[in-house]
C-alpha cells in the first residue's frame, strides 16, 4: 500500500500570522509535522500543500516536499481540507499519473505527536476494509450536553432544546454519553474515495481513533504552554529535530 502524508500550511493566518513558521523549541511548528512524517517508516512522501513560497522554502529546508504552490481560492480564511486534498489528488494524478492509496494529514498546529501513535492509526484503517476513513480525537472532560450558548436576550441556554429533561444541562456528566474532540494528531483518507465523492472526504464510516490530549496551536499562549511541555518531555521528534537541524532563533 502506497502511502503520502499532505501537510496543509497556508500562509494568511489572521488569529496568529504566520503561525505556521512560530518557532517551538528552537523550530518552526510546521517542521515538527515534517520531522514525525520522515520518522514513520510506513510513510514513503511527506507533501506540503501551501500557497506560501516562504513556508515552502522552509518545508524543503527539513525535508519535505512541495510539488505546486497552493492556488490562492484554496488557501482562504474559509476553505475546507476537502478543497485542500482534492486540489493535492488531481494535481498528483494529472502531473505524476500515480496516486497514493492513503493520505495521512499531520497539521502542523499539532506538534507534539508521537510516531508509534501515527503507525498505529495506519495499521488500524490498513486492517479495517469498511472504513472511508480515519480520524483522531481525545476525551474531553465534560461532554456538550453541560455547556451553554445565549439566547438573543442574553440569557443562558442549552445547546439540545429537544432534550425534555428539565435543566438537563445541570444533570451530572456521567449521565451523558462520553465526547471526544478532533484534535488534529492524525487524520487519514482515502484517495479513492476522495476521487468517487467529490463532495465529501471523511466519508460515513470513520474510525474512532482516539489519542492522548494533545496540545493545538492556535494562539500565542498555546505556544507558551507547548514550549512549558517540551521542556518537561522532550520527545522524539524533538530530538530528531535537534540531531539534524541547528536551531533557529
Amino acid at each position: 500500500m502506497m502511502i503520502y502524508s499532505l501537510i496543509q500550511a497556508r500562509g494568511g493566518s489572521k488569529g496568529m500570522p504566520k503561525k505556521n513558521l512560530k518557532l517551538l523549541g528552537g523550530y518552526p511548528l510546521i517542521a515538527y509535522s515534517i520531522a514525525v512524517s520522515k520518522l514513520c517508516k510506513s510513510i514513503k512522501r511527506t507533501l506540503v500543500s501551501t500557497d506560501s513560497s516562504e513556508i515552502a522554502e522552509v518545508a524543503k529546508h527539513y525535508g519535505a516536499e512541495v510539488p505546486f504552490l497552493r492556488p490562492l481560492e484554496f488557501a482562504q480564511d474559509k476553505s475546507t481540507d476537502l478543497e485542500v486534498f482534492s486540489h493535492a489528488v488531481k494535481w498528483l494524478e494529472k502531473n505524476e499519473g500515480l496516486l497514493p492509496d492513503l493520505l495521512i494529514q499531520l497539521r502542523p498546529t499539532t506538534p507534539l505527536r508521537d510516531k508509534e501513535e501515527i503507525e498505529r492509526a495506519i495499521q488500524t484503517i490498513q486492517t479495517n476494509s469498511k472504513a472511508t476513513s480515519l480520524r483522531s480525537a481525545h476525551k474531553v472532560d465534560q461532554p456538550p450536553q453541560k455547556m451553554f450558548r445565549t439566547d438573543s436576550v442574553g440569557f443562558w441556554t442549552g445547546f439540545f432544546p429537544d432534550d425534555t429533561r428539565p435543566e438537563y444541562y445541570n444533570l451530572p456528566r456521567q449521565t451523558f454519553p462520553d465526547a471526544y474532540c478532533p484534535n488534529g494528531y492524525v487524520d487519514i483518507v482515502k484517495t479513492d474515495f476522495i476521487k468517487n465523492n467529490p463532495n465529501r472526504l471523511y466519508g460515513p464510516q470513520a474510525i474512532a481513533f482516539v489519542t492522548p490530549f494533545v496540545n493545538e496551536i492556535s494562539f500565542s499562549e498555546d505556544l507558551e504552554y507547548a514550549e512549558h511541555i517540551l521542556k518537561q518531555r522532550p520527545n522524539e521528534v524533538y530530538e530528531y529535530l535537534s540531531k539534524n537541524f541547528p536551531k533557529e532563533t
